[in-house]
C-alpha cells in the first residue's frame, strides 16, 4: 500500500457479545494514520449490536460493508469473558468468504478466530487464538495448525491473534506492512505501546506443573517438587512411588499425559519463573536453584517453554515493576523512593541480582 493515494478502508466486525475494548483497536491504530485509512464499524446489519458486557454500540454499516473491504477485522465475541464462541453464522460466514475472494484481507483478535475459522479459510494454515481456548479451537477445527503459543500469525491475507492486547500487536503488524516500519514505530509511541513485542503469548501462560491431588502418585510429585535444585532422576521419582522404573514411566504418562522428564522440566520452569517475579537473585543463581543447570540450559529450556529470555520475562512481570506502576504513593519532595521489598533467595547475591547475567 506504501505510496498509493487510494484510501484504504477497514471494516472492523462487531458480532454478538462484541469485546468492546477489541473494537476500539483498529479505530486507534489505523485512526491516527487517517491519511490513508477509512475505517469502518460494521455489524450483521446496520443497528445496535449487544457487547459482551450488555451495552450496546451502533453498527452503521452491514455486511455489504465487510464484502467490499480491503481489509476486514473480526474482535473477539461470544456469550461470556473468555467463553467458546459459536460458530459464524451462515452470512457472515459467507461475507467473509466473499471478501477474501475478492482480494481482502482478514485479521481476528482473540476468539475471533472462531468466526474465521468457521469458513474453513484456515484449514491447513497455522492460526492461533486466546491461550485458554486453543486447544478448543484445535479440537473443533482439527484442519487448522494451532499455535498456542504466537502472539499472531500472518498468513499474508489471513491473520490470527491471541487475547486482548495482542490485537494491537496484530494491527500494529498490518500498519507496518503497509505504511513501513517508521510509520508503525511512530504510532505505537502515540499509543504508548511496544512497536514489536518480544516472545509469545506462552510467557503469559499460568499452568500448574502438576495436579498432586488428582493422581496416585501425589506424594512422589510434591517430593519431587520440593526437591528441583538437585538432578533428579526417573529412577529416584520411581524409587520414591515405589515401583519399577518402567512401571513408573507408564503410570506417570497415563495419569499426568506427558514424560517424568518433560514434567520435570516444566516444574523447574515454573519455580524459575516465580523466583524471576519476585526475587532479585541472579539469573544464573536461578538456574541452579531450579536444576537447569548451566546458564545456556536454562535460558535454552526457559525460552523453549515461554518463547522469551529470562531477562525480558523479569523486565515483564518482576513484582517491583507491578508494585512501581500500582503501589504506593509517590515519594514527597526531596525524599528518596523505596522501591517495594523484594524476597531474597537463600545462598543468592543481595545486591545487582538481576544484572549480573544477561539473558
Amino acid at each position: 500500500m506504501t505510496g498509493s493515494s487510494r484510501r484504504h478502508r477497514v471494516a472492523v466486525l462487531a458480532l454478538g457479545g462484541v469485546q468492546p475494548m477489541e473494537v476500539g483497536m483498529p479505530f486507534q491504530t489505523f485512526g491516527l494514520h487517517d491519511s490513508r485509512y477509512d475505517v469502518i464499524l460494521c455489524g450483521r446489519s446496520a443497528g445496535p449490536v449487544e457487547t459482551l458486557h450488555g451495552w450496546s454500540l451502533t453498527a452503521p454499516h452491514g455486511l455489504d460493508e465487510v464484502v467490499t473491504a480491503d481489509t476486514v477485522i473480526v474482535p473477539a465475541y461470544g456469550n461470556s469473558e473468555l467463553g467458546t464462541p459459536p460458530d459464524a453464522t451462515p452470512d457472515v460466514r459467507e461475507a467473509l468468504r466473499e471478501a477474501h475472494s475478492r482480494g481482502a484481507r482478514i485479521a481476528t483478535i482473540c476468539t475471533g478466530a472462531f468466526a474465521l475459522a468457521s469458513t474453513g479459510l484456515l484449514d491447513g494454515l497455522r492460526a492461533t487464538t486466546h491461550w485458554l481456548l486453543t486447544d478448543e479451537l484445535a479440537r473443533r477445527h482439527p484442519r487448522i495448525q494451532v499455535d498456542p503459543g504466537a502472539l499472531y500469525v500472518d498468513n499474508g491475507s489471513l491473520l490470527t491473534s491471541a487475547g486482548v492486547a495482542s490485537g494491537i500487536d496484530l494491527c500494529l503488524n498490518l500498519l507496518r506492512r503497509d505504511c513501513g516500519a517508521a510509520t508503525a514505530t511512530s504510532i505505537a509511541r502515540v499509543m504508548v505501546a511496544a512497536p514489536h513485542r518480544e516472545g509469545g503469548q506462552a510467557q503469559y501462560v499460568t499452568r500448574p506443573p502438576a495436579p498432586p491431588n488428582r493422581t496416585g502418585l501425589s506424594a512422589t510429585l510434591e517430593w519431587a517438587l520440593h526437591r528441583l535444585d538437585t538432578p533428579l532422576t526417573v529412577a529416584e521419582l520411581a524409587r520414591h512411588a515405589a515401583v519399577a522404573e518402567r512401571t513408573f514411566a507408564r503410570m506417570f504418562t497415563e495419569q499426568l499425559g506427558i514424560s517424568p522428564m518433560k514434567w520435570l522440566t516444566a516444574a523447574r520452569v515454573s519455580r524459575a519463573r516465580e523466583l524471576l517475579e519476585t526475587t532479585d537473585a541472579g539469573i544464573d543463581h536461578i538456574g541452579q536453584a531450579c536444576g537447569l543447570g548451566t546458564p545456556a540450559n536454562f535460558r535454552h529450556h526457559f525460552r523453549v517453554a515461554t518463547g522469551t529470555t529470562p531477562t525480558d520475562y523479569r523486565r515483564t512481570f518482576s513484582s517491583r515493576t507491578a508494585d512501581d506502576l500500582v503501589g504506593g504513593a509517590p515519594a514527597r519532595s526531596g525524599s528518596a523512593a523505596q522501591p517495594p521489598a523484594r524476597r531474597v533467595l537463600p545462598g543468592s547475591p543481595t545486591s545487582g541480582g538481576a544484572a549480573s547475567a544477561r539473558a
